[in-house]
C-alpha cells in the first residue's frame, strides 16, 4: 500500500522525538509498503529541525519520504503554537489535491497530539479515495480539561471537540495509543468496530547490538557508588510535573542512612527546582546528570539496580499509559517500581516489579526498600519477564504488523 502519515510532530534518529512515526514507518517499508510522512519544520520535542526555509522540503531516511512543511517557531503552549499548527494545516490543506496526484495513497493516517488535523487528513483521503485512519496519542479536549482546567465552553476546548467527534464519526478506523479508551470514544460517537489499540514500543535492533559506551564521568559515578555496596536506583528521561520527580526526592529524605543510591539523567523545565532541592536539603545520596544520547540508553539502564518511574495523581490515566520510557526498562531487564494509578499497568501485567501508589513518598520509600531487599537473582527474574512481555507485545514490527492489520479490510 501508498500509506500517508501526516504527523505534525514526527522526528527521526536524526531529529530525535517523536519517534514512533519513523519507527511504525520504517517496519512498513520493510514489508514492502511505500509511506510518506508529512510534518511541520518546527516541534518543540524535536532535538534537532529539519533546515527548511520558505518552501517545502523533501528527503529520505532509510526508506521513509519526509515532507517537511514551513512553520513558524514558537516556546510555551500559547499564541505562537496555535499559529505554527495552524500554519502547518493550512499549507496541507491547500496542497492537498497535488500531494495526492503525486503520492496516490490507499490509506491517510491523522497522527498527530491535537485532533484538529483529521480535517487536513479527511480532505486528503477524500481527494485519494483512501481510507481514512486516526490515531489517538493522547485524548483531546480531556487533556487540556482535565490537566489545566479549561472549560468546555472555551472556545479552543470547542475547537477540539468538534475535532475529535468529526473523528469518530469519519475514520474508517480509530488506532489508540492508550488501552481504555473505548466508553469515552462511544460516548463520543464511535462504533467501537473501529477501535484498535496499537500501543507504545521499542525497536528491538537498539537493544540487540553493543550498547554505545557511557560518558566517563556518569559511568565512574554508577560504579563507585556499585562498589560502596549501594543499590542502584535510576531514573532516565524527562523532568517535568507529570514525572512527580518532587515524589522521588521526598522519598530520598526518607530514605537517608539506607544504602540507595539514586541517580538522575536527562533535563526538563524542572530540573534546575529538583537541583536545587537536592543542594538545599542536603540530599547526598541523589545524583543528577545530563541527557545522554538514545544510543547510550541501554547502556546506562544495565547499571541499575532498580529503575523508577512515577506519575502524578490524575483522573486522566484512567484511560490508560503508554510510556516509552517504561518500555525501555523493562527491555533493559531491570527490576522497576512504577509509582502510579491509571487504568493499566504494565508492570504489573509484566511481573517485573513493584507498583505503589502515586504522588505518596512513604509509599516510594517502602516500594525501593523491598526492592533493595530482593536477592539479586530474584530482582533479576523480574527483569527477565518484563523483557520477554516487552519482546511479545511492545517491539515495533509487532506494533507495526497489527497496525496494518487494523486498516485493512
Amino acid at each position: 500500500m501508498n500509506i500517508l502519515l501526516l504527523n505534525h510532530y514526527a522526528g527521526s534518529p536524526r531529529h530525535g522525538m517523536e519517534f514512533r512515526p519513523y519507527y511504525l514507518a520504517r517496519e512498513w517499508v520493510r514489508a514492502g509498503h511505500r509511506v510518506q510522512i508529512v510534518a511541520a519544520s518546527y516541534s518543540h520535542v524535536r532535538a534537532r529541525q529539519p533546515e527548511v526555509a520558505d518552501t517545502p522540503v523533501d528527503e529520505v531516511i532509510d526508506g521513509i519520504a519526509y515532507r517537511w512543511w514551513p512553520a513558524p517557531r514558537y516556546t510555551g503552549n500559547g499564541l505562537g503554537r496555535v499559529r505554527n499548527i495552524a500554519t502547518f494545516l493550512w499549507q496541507v490543506w491547500r496542497d492537498a489535491r497535488r500531494q495526492v496526484a503525486a503520492f496516490k495513497p490507499d490509506v491517510v493516517i491523522a497522527s498527530s497530539t491535537y485532533p484538529m488535523d483529521i480535517w487536513v487528513a479527511r480532505r486528503l483521503a477524500r481527494f485519494a479515495r483512501a481510507k481514512l485512519v486516526y490515531e489517538v496519542h493522547d485524548l483531546w479536549p480531556a487533556s487540556p480539561m482535565e490537566l489545566s482546567g479549561l472549560s468546555k465552553h472555551h472556545p479552543f476546548i470547542m475547537l477540539c471537540q468538534k475535532a475529535e467527534d468529526d473523528a469518530y464519526r469519519d475514520a474508517d478506523a480509530v488506532v489508540s495509543m492508550l488501552p481504555k479508551v473505548a466508553g469515552h470514544m462511544a460516548a463520543h460517537g464511535l462504533d467501537l468496530a473501529k477501535l484498535h489499540i496499537v500501543p507504545n514500543g521499542i525497536s528491538p535492533e537498539e537493544w540487540d547490538g553493543e550498547a554505545a559506551p557511557l560518558d566517563g564521568t556518569l559511568l565512574a559515578h554508577l560504579r563507585r557508588e556499585r562498589a560502596a555496596g549501594r543499590t542502584v536506583v535510576g531514573y532516565a528521561g524527562s523532568h517535568g510535573e507529570p514525572n512527580a520527580l518532587d515524589v522521588l526526592l521526598d522519598a530520598a529524605a526518607g530514605l537517608r542512612g539506607d544504602p540507595l543510591s539514586i541517580v538522575m539523567v536527562g533535563d526538563g523545565h524542572l530540573k534546575s527546582h529538583l537541583a536545587a532541592r537536592v543542594q538545599s536539603e542536603g540530599l547526598t545520596s541523589v545524583a543528577m546528570f545530563p541527557p545522554i544520547p538514545k544510543a547510550q540508553i541501554p547502556a546506562l539502564l544495565a547499571e541499575f539496580d532498580i529503575a523508577y518511574i512515577g506519575w502524578q495523581r490524575v483522573p486522566l490515566y484512567r484511560f490508560g499509559i503508554a510510556p516509552n520510557k517504561l518500555m525501555d526498562y523493562m527491555m533493559a531487564g531491570r527490576a522497576v517500581l512504577h509509582s502510579v494509578e491509571a487504568g493499566n499497568d504494565p508492570v504489573a501485567e509484566a511481573g517485573c516489579g513493584l507498583t505503589v501508589a502515586p504522588e505518596s513518598a512513604p509509599a516510594v520509600v517502602d516500594g525501593l526498600r523491598r526492592l533493595a531487599a530482593t536477592p539479586p537473582v530474584e530482582r533479576a527474574a523480574m527483569g527477565e519477564r518484563g523483557r520477554a512481555f516487552v519482546r511479545a507485545h511492545h517491539t515495533y514490527p509487532v506494533l507495526a504488523a497489527r497496525f496494518i492489520e487494523a486498516v485493512t479490510p
